[in-house]
């Protein structure tokens, strides 16, 4: 006789739930486990209480209930969380770690198409691409461009601010490019930077010598801020500084006025903050600002690879096989 599938429970927001667990995605889930309750947002717990007594799996994503003591009151048998975005941070909780549920995230997954932004964002910093709009009517007037000489990648050093998930792959992309690169990690091994080709020096080395830096470290406490405008002014001529992380890692005020006197570099900012920035904010109009509405993460046909790292990390589970993407309370800490 077979055995029945484990009883499983899928928590997230409509929109969120459509675009990272597709038609495709909750068919084959529904090969693997026992769909009790599926879309449920922090406003349908209570409906569900009693479907979610048996519960042993639950798959979840952005706009999940928090795993909060009233949450897991509703789920007695929960075994393990395969959570579908990247930070845990909105969803775990105290009651949780104390819980010891074992809990993965697929932010490796989202780390993805970050790298291939970000990759693209350098390649075109370092071309000088964001700055065409000016070149281009200071050829039409006639005039030769500032520093436009500066352009190209070949021979040049590309900077990285933190070599975590992001860091590393932005790293082993650039080995496609002749550049130096360097990077500031304070918690980065020597020899894991060695492996991935680069130079580990201070942070203010990483702006001075860098055509174009980018930015990876976590939001914390201790990153607030961390990003100056000193820092910033330090940049060779026509430099591009690239934020893909969070905007409270810069002073953002410092920025603008680097910014606002320094009209040969540009700033590449996926995010900010607070985000999206105030209406009134000079960001919006500065002309060597390039903004994207935090897009570099992923979007749309992009987000049903984080269900996919999910159900690959379920079958692991179920193996007894070690987990990939497994988050401890102590990583929980250091990750944005």
């Amino acid at each position: 006789m077979q055995s029945p599938l484990p009883s499983a429970a899928l928590f997230a927001s409509q929109s969120a739930f459509t675009v990272v667990y597709s038609a495709a995605i909750r068919k084959e889930l529904s090969t693997l486990c026992s769909l009790k309750v599926d879309a449920v947002t922090p406003q349908d717990l209570s409906y569900y209480s009693v479907a979610l007594r048996d519960v042993e799996f639950l798959f979840t994503t952005w706009g999940a209930p928090k795993l909060d003591v009233t949450t897991l009151a509703l789920l007695p048998k929960l075994k393990a969380v395969f959570y579908a975005a990247g930070s845990i941070k909105s969803i775990v909780t105290e009651e949780f770690w104390e819980r010891n549920i074992p809990i993965c995230s697929a932010w490796a997954a989202n780390a993805v198409p970050v790298t291939e932004f970000t990759f693209a964002q350098i390649i075109l910093g370092l071309k000088q691409v964001h700055r065409y709009p000016a070149l281009m009517r200071a050829a039409r007037a006639r005039a030769r461009p500032e520093h436009y000489e500066n352009v190209g990648a070949f021979g040049t050093t590309v900077g990285l601010v933190s070599l975590g998930q992001i860091g590393r792959r932005v790293a082993g992309m650039l080995r496609q490019l002749d550049v130096h690169v360097l990077a500031y990690d304070p918690f980065c091994p020597i020899h894991v930077a060695q492996e991935l080709g680069v130079t580990l020096v201070s942070l203010e080395e990483v702006f001075a010598r860098s055509r174009v830096v980018s930015l990876h470290a976590p939001w914390i406490k201790e990153t607030e801020g961390l990003i100056t405008g000193d820092l910033l002014a330090s940049m060779p001529l026509g430099g591009t500084f690239i934020n893909t992380a969070r905007g409270a890692i810069v002073n953002e005020p410092e920025m603008i006025t680097v910014l606002q006197s320094r009209t040969d570099l540009t700033a590449v900012l996926d995010v900010t903050w607070p985000e999206p920035a105030p209406a009134y904010s000079p960001l919006y109009d500065l002309p060597n600002i390039f903004l994207t509405p935090h897009v570099a993460g992923s979007e749309q046909g992009e987000c049903a690879r984080l269900a996919r790292y999910m159900i690959d990390e379920y079958h692991r589970f179920l193996h007894g096989e070690p987990l990939r993407w497994n988050v401890s309370r102590e990583a929980a800490a250091r990750m944005a």
